[in-house]
C-alpha cells in the first residue's frame, strides 16, 4: 500500500505566554517569558514557588458553564485548543464522513486538580458528596472524547500517555493512522494542568524544579550553567492533520507537511536520560529515516531542552551525534521551555506548532537566559534573540520520564 502524505491544516494554542497561536508566537518570538509566582494555589512553604501559569484564561469564552463545571482545567484546555484548531482548518463535519475524522490528545498526568479537590470532599463530608462527574472529569482519554463529543469526530480516538512525550507521540500516531487510511482527518496533540500543590509538590520531592523563586523570568535557562531545573507549566496544543489529497480537494491552506516519526526507549533509568542520550539519537534517526531525509536536510531543532542539568547535556550530544558536523556548522536549535516551562504532556502539541511556525515564517525563537552557556551543550541555541534561518524542514524533541522518547519532522510544502 502506499504512503499517504500528511500535512498539517489547523493549528490552536493555550499556552504560559498567551492564548491563540498569534499572541503564542508573538511572545516566543520577542523573547517575553511566561514565567512567575504561583497563583493557582497558596505555594508560600513549597521549595518552587513558580510556574508557568496560562493566564487570563476563561473557560466561558468556549464552552458553557455546565460544561467547564463538568471538565478539569486540562480538559478545558484541550476543548479552548482544540476549537481555535477547527476554526483555522476551515473543516466542515458537516461535508466530511465522520467516521474517516478522529482525534488523538494526550495528557502525561490528567485531572490532578480534581483528584485533589475531591479527596478534600471526601475527607470532609464523606462519600454521598463526590460528585457524578469526578471520572469523567479527571481520566486522560475525556480530553479527546470531549472534542469528539463537540465536533461528531467517529474515528480513532484515544490518549497516549507517556509524560513529557505524550504530545509528540499523539501527533506522530495520527500520522501513522492517516497514512495507512485508517482516517482523513485526526485532530492531534497534548494538554496538561498540574500546577496543584501536590503536583508541583511531587516534583519538589524529586528535586526536579527550579528554586530560582526570586527571578521567576530567568529560572528556566536550558543550556545555560547555571540551570538548576525545569519549570512546570501547562496548557494545550492541538494540531488538525489531514491526508494532503484529501486538504487539496476542500481547498484548504497547508501550513507544512509532517514527513517524519520516531519513537524509542532509554531502558536506563526512570528519570535519567541515558548515556548521551542513546535513546533520543535512536528516535531522531528514526525520525530521519523516516522522513526520507539526510541530517543536513533539517536546519532548525525544537530541542526538548527541559533546563535540567543531566537532560540537557544528553540531548546536545545526542543532537552532536546524529548531525555530526553539520551539528555544528548549520544547525539551528532552541528551547522555547526557556520561556514557557515544561508543559509536561502539552510541551510536544504546544512545539509541534512553534515547529510549523518557525517553517512558514523563516523566525527561529530564541533560547532566552543563555547568559553562560555550557560547554557541554556547545549547539547554536539562537541565545536570547531570534533569528531568521531560511528553513526547508525542522525536527521537534520530547523526551519524558520512564525513556521514553518522541521525535517528528515537519517539511516545508
Amino acid at each position: 500500500m502506499s504512503r499517504r502524505r500528511v500535512v498539517v491544516t489547523g493549528l490552536g494554542l493555550v499556552s504560559p505566554v498567551g492564548i491563540g497561536v498569534e499572541p503564542s508566537w508573538s511572545a516566543l518570538v520577542a523573547g517575553q517569558s511566561g514565567i512567575g509566582p504561583i497563583t493557582l494555589f497558596d505555594a508560600s512553604t513549597f521549595p518552587t514557588r513558580i510556574a508557568g501559569e496560562v493566564k487570563a484564561f476563561e473557560p466561558g469564552d468556549f464552552m458553557d458553564r455546565k460544561e467547564a463545571r463538568r471538565n478539569d482545567r486540562f480538559i478545558q484546555f484541550a476543548l479552548a485548543a482544540a476549537e481555535m484548531a477547527m476554526k483555522d482548518s476551515g473543516l466542515d463535519m458537516a461535508r466530511e464522513d465522520p467516521s474517516l475524522v478522529g482525534c488523538i490528545v494526550g495528557a502525561g498526568i490528567g485531572g490532578l486538580g480534581t483528584i485533589e479537590d475531591t479527596h478534600r470532599v471526601f475527607l470532609e463530608k464523606g462519600v454521598r458528596k463526590i460528585g457524578p462527574f469526578f471520572i469523567p472529569s479527571l481520566i486522560i482519554n475525556l480530553a479527546p472524547g470531549q472534542i469528539s463529543l463537540r465536533y461528531g469526530l467517529k474515528g480513532p480516538n484515544f490518549s497516549p500517555v507517556s509524560a513529557c512525550a505524550t504530545g509528540n507521540h499523539s501527533i506522530g500516531d495520527a500520522m501513522l493512522y492517516i497514512e495507512r487510511g485508517l482516517a482523513d482527518v485526526i485532530v492531534a496533540g497534548g494538554c496538561e494542568a498540574t500546577i496543584t500543590p501536590l503536583g508541583i509538590g511531587g516534583f519538589c520531592a524529586a528535586r526536579a524544579l527550579s528554586e530560582r523563586n526570586d527571578e521567576p523570568a530567568r529560572a528556566s535557562r536550558p543550556f545555560d550553567r547555571a540551570r538548576d531545573g525545569f519549570v512546570a507549566g501547562e496548557g494545550a496544543g492541538i494540531l488538525v492533520l489531514e491526508e494532503y489529497e484529501h486538504a487539496r480537494r476542500r481547498g484548504a491552506r497547508v501550513y507544512a507537511e509532517l514527513v517524519g516519526y520516531g519513537a524509542s526507549a532509554d531502558a536506563n533509568h526512570v528519570t535519567s536520560p541515558s548515556p548521551e542520550g542513546e535513546g533520543g539519537q535512536r528516535a531522531m534517526r528514526m525520525a530521519l529515516r523516516d522522513a526520507g531525509l539526510a541530517p543536513e536536510a533539517v536546519g532548525y531543532v525544537n530541542t526538548h531542552g527541559t533546563s535540567t542539568p543531566a537532560g540537557d547535556v544528553a540531548e546536545c550530544q545526542a543532537i552532536n551525534r546524529v548531525f555530526g558536523e553539520h551539528a555544528r556548522r548549520g544547525l539551528v536549535v532552541s528551547s522555547t521551555k526557556s520561556m514557557t516551562g515544561h508543559l509536561l504532556g502539552a510541551a510536544g502539541g504546544l512545539e509541534a506548532v512553534v515547529t510549523v511556525k518557525a517553517l512558514g515564517t523563516g523566525v527561529i525563537p530564541p533560547t532566552i537566559n543563555v547568559e553562560d552557556q555550557d560547554p557541554e551543550c556547545q549547539l547554536d541555541v539562537v541565545p536570547n534573540v531570534a533569528r531568521e534561518v531560511k528553513l526547508s524542514a525542522a525536527m521537534s524533541n520530547s523526551f519524558g520520564f520512564g525513556g521514553t522518547n518522541a521525535v517528528l519532522i515537519f517539511k516545508a510544502v
